[in-house]
């Protein structure tokens, strides 16, 4: 299974996660084992939102090949669109390091994203 996780930085599993879906740097995608063991991780950087808009950002996610993506924040078209496209959308709002995240996400310890808690803008 693959997540990716929107990243501030490049440091990886040390970086510090983004508030936002669409305007984040970096993705950082993690890859799990059937035993939920964390076996790789990927920092890919992230294509200009200015430059592709929401559509392209979603796309270039949706390309990566990942399962689902576990996001702080996220807006009703992405979230609609990676759902249709049977990627699985992931909301945690309270633990700033990706590492730490994506080892919550291990223990099972990560909801669905809530629609009702979409990004309005």
């Amino acid at each position: 299974m693959k997540i990716a996780i929107p990243s501030e930085t490049a440091d990886g599993m040390a970086a510090m996660r983004s508030g936002h879906f669409g305007h984040c740097a970096y993705f950082t995608v993690v890859e799990y084992d059937d035993a939920m063991n964390i076996t790789g991780v990927e920092v890919v950087k992230n294509v200009d939102h200015d430059q592709f808009g929401c559509g392209g950002v979603i796309q270039y996610v949706l390309d990566m090949g990942v399962d689902g993506i576990l996001a702080a924040g996220m807006g009703r078209p992405p979230l609609m669109r990676f759902t249709q496209n049977g990627v699985t959308v992931y909301s945690e709002t309270q633990t700033p390091i990706v590492g730490d995240v994506a080892k919550l996400f291990a223990e099972g310890k990560v909801g669905y994203f809530d629609p009702e808690n979409a990004c309005r803008h």
